[in-house]
């Protein structure tokens, strides 16, 4: 085994074992990692249709539906009617999805973005970034 395959093995259990756990953002209450992925994905704008959403999440319009009513249940969201298209629902943010969002982003989002400049140059990010999408690109075939 290479080095670089222990890291990147070291870095997915990382991964994994983080999102098994429920975190607490700002007033939503604790939220499961896929709750917190469905919420960033919304953002803070108008709202997403549930299929653009579940495009988004790579997952199936079932599996939208069944965190985005979880999250209704939460007080977090809400489905409303698309005006355009009746056969289609819109999901936005609530008062309380929106807190967990901007939290999310302080907490989470805007930390990592700072420690990692920080560490890096600009030319070790660009290497970095470049690594990623190559790993990323290896992991969907």
């Amino acid at each position: 085994m290479t080095k670089t395959s222990f890291l990147i093995g070291k870095l997915i259990h990382q991964i994994r074992r983080r999102e098994r756990q429920p975190r607490t953002f700002g007033t939503g209450g604790a939220l499961t990692p896929s709750e917190m992925h469905t919420i960033d994905a919304i953002g803070s704008g108008h709202g997403i249709l549930m299929s653009e959403l579940a495009d988004r999440l790579g997952v199936t319009k079932g599996a939208v539906s069944q965190i985005v009513e979880r999250l209704e249940s939460k007080d977090l969201v809400l489905r409303t009617p698309n005006p355009q298209d009746s056969r289609s629902v819109t999901v936005g943010l609530k008062e309380k999805g929106l807190a967990a969002y901007h939290a999310h982003e302080e907490l989470y989002v805007k930390r990592f973005d700072d420690w990692i400049t920080t560490e890096l140059s600009r030319e070790e990010l660009q290497s970095f970034e470049k690594g990623v999408k190559k790993l990323i690109e290896f992991l969907e075939e």
